[in-house]
């Protein structure tokens, strides 16, 4: 874990825009992760479930996908600049996205469990989140799959749009029909769930309920 420490010794502390900046996070991967946390934070405000830990939430959601910089591919870059950059990057982790996003959330100082929501947070795991007590987890998963690059739509129209996007790449489970099918009702079990206990209905969270969060979350340190 880098500490960051300033003249006076103290803790420094860095605002989320500053880390993406440090990595060279295109925008529309800081917007996904700008979104996914304000979701995760509308939720949390009308929350009245068990007791889950609100800012352990937020900070996993504005660094779960740290690691999509290995995702992008040589034929999406035009730009030289990038593609080196991008070249150093997983040259220096790893071209595991996954993986990359467990290093760099504990590089920028999150504790083990805001790293376990994140190792935890996958639409592969759906039937164990599903049958799991981990509304920490269910919260980053709900949130990150409302959240689609173009801004938030509902849970069905987001999946669709995954199994339609990755349906010919053999080595993905939604490539499988009855899988993706199956991993669907999962997330949608999942949102059912989060709303038994949640002041708001799946259609009050959308671009104009979390534009708020957003604005205030570009200021958030940590």
């Amino acid at each position: 874990m880098e500490i960051r420490i300033d003249k006076k010794g103290n803790v420094k502390y860095m605002n989320i825009i500053e880390i993406y900046k440090k990595y060279h996070l295109p925008e529309n991967l800081q917007m996904h992760m700008l979104r996914v946390a304000a979701c995760s934070n509308l939720i949390l405000d009308n929350w009245n479930g068990i007791i889950v830990n609100k800012e352990s939430i937020i900070r996993a959601s504005l660094l779960h996908d740290m690691g999509n910089m290995a995702k992008i591919s040589d034929n999406e870059i035009e730009d030289e600049k990038f593609r080196k950059i991008r070249k150093e990057y997983i040259d220096k982790y790893d071209r595991n996205s996954h993986k990359i996003n467990l290093i760099i959330a504990k590089e920028e100082g999150l504790n083990d469990y805001e790293i376990e929501i994140i190792d935890k947070k996958s639409s592969k795991r759906g039937e164990e989140t599903l049958n799991s007590e981990r509304y920490d987890v269910k919260i980053l998963l709900y949130s990150d799959q409302r959240v689609s690059p173009y801004g938030v739509t509902s849970l069905k129209e987001r999946l669709e749009e995954v199994k339609k996007r990755y349906k010919n790449i053999l080595s993905s489970v939604w490539s499988n029909e009855e899988k993706a099918n199956h991993l669907i009702e999962c997330s949608l079990g999942i949102e059912k769930q989060i709303m038994k206990y949640c002041r708001i209905k799946p259609e009050d969270i959308n671009d104009n309920s979390i534009e708020k969060y957003i604005e205030q979350l570009r200021k958030y340190e940590i």
